[in-house]
């Protein structure tokens, strides 16, 4: 987990600084081409069943050996530095491994130079900040869920006070948050979302210590951006209520848990290897930036406790997402000060999305 945290905080810190998850334009696109057939490698940073982002990942790895048939290698705990990974990527290749799926922020550099260096071997990357003619980086719109659990949360809260913890205030957790609150002023448009930034991607001590403090202050639903257990069980202990993210995470709380934002990420993966085995995979230019509609992040089952209403609506909702028919940043949207971040009738485009580094009016908290 301690490497996984790496990884988070330099794709955030990468992109809060408008890299976007894209390098210098590829050249003319055109179909990647492998020798033979696909034989696949997938390469962590960590040990791959880590409760969060390497297990979600993990989970698609074995879906893709199911769906396609092949036994997909893994070799965990790579460190995120070029000689590492060469190292390990130069031994696929010399066995014969023509598509390798690296899974962090970390390997970008490091996998570039390898595409570069191997033309006939795909390369993709989770989370990856650079594309070349056979690499190419993917995330995925998380914000759209979490706008659908945070409808979800406020149907449930007896105080009107929400809470979320994430780890850094940059593009893609701010949107997580932003998202989050949004939702549930669709609900209870007077609704009161806290968010606390960890200032770490994995600190099960202080999530724990945060989700305390948000109970006392009266919160009874917080949503967890980050991997720890501690603050499902802090809200379990209490008899609050919470939301997941990355993985189902309803087994740490049983009773109070609501619905987690979930990575499917072998419905963008198991395709994408077919079309990479059929010689059709272009990739793009800028990365593969997929969600709700492709089915790559979605929600877990909708508790029991949400009201019949709440369900049909975030139904309702969920489905004009996917459409295409709205999205969580439709204008108007104000920032905490007043200030209109988005105009009525316009929407944020990719690029603001990825920029964004402001907390929408009905958050408490702070840019920290």
């Amino acid at each position: 987990m301690m490497n996984f945290s790496k990884v988070r905080r330099g794709l955030m810190m990468a992109l809060l600084a408008g890299v976007a998850m894209a390098s210098a334009p590829l050249p003319a696109a055109h179909a990647v081409e492998i020798k033979g057939e696909p034989k696949i490698a997938f390469i962590y940073a960590a040990t791959a069943r880590d409760g969060g982002w390497n297990e979600a990942l993990d989970n698609a790895r074995m879906a893709v050996e199911a769906d396609l048939g092949v036994k997909v290698a893994v070799v965990e705990s790579i460190k995120e530095e070029a000689t590492a990974l060469k190292n390990a990527i130069d031994l696929f290749v010399s066995r014969g491994f023509n598509v390798i799926v690296a899974t962090g922020y970390g390997y970008s550099e490091g996998i570039l130079e390898a595409a570069k260096a191997n033309p006939n071997v795909a390369f993709m990357n989770a989370s990856g900040a650079t594309n070349h003619a056979n690499l190419e980086g993917f995330y995925v719109r998380t914000y759209q869920a979490w706008y659908l659990a945070g409808m979800a949360a406020a149907s449930t809260s007896k105080s009107g006070k929400i809470g979320i913890i994430g780890g850094f205030p940059v593009g893609v957790v701010n949107w997580d948050v932003n998202a989050f609150a949004l939702g549930a002023q669709a609900v209870n448009p007077v609704i009161e979302t806290t968010v606390v930034y960890t200032n770490s991607w994995w600190d099960p001590v202080k999530e724990g210590e945060v989700a305390e403090a948000m109970l006392d202050q009266g919160i009874d639903v917080i949503g967890n951006n980050l991997s720890s257990a501690a603050p499902f069980i802090a809200a379990e202990k209490s008899g609050a209520k919470s939301v997941g993210f990355q993985l189902d995470m309803s087994k740490h709380a049983p009773n109070g848990h609501l619905t987690s934002v979930m990575f499917n990420w072998d419905k963008h993966l198991v395709p994408t290897i077919k079309a990479i085995s059929n010689g059709s995979w272009e990739p793009n230019e800028w990365g593969a930036f997929p969600g709700m509609s492709d089915g790559v992040v979605s929600l877990s089952s909708l508790s029991d406790d949400i009201p019949a209403d709440v369900k049909v609506k975030i139904e309702a909702t969920a489905a004009k997402l996917m459409a295409g028919e709205i999205t969580p940043f439709d204008g108007p949207i104000m920032a905490q000060d007043g200030s209109v971040k988005v105009a009525d009738g316009a929407s944020m485009d990719d690029g603001a999305l990825w920029g964004m580094d402001f907390l929408v009016k009905g958050v408490k908290g702070t840019l920290n």
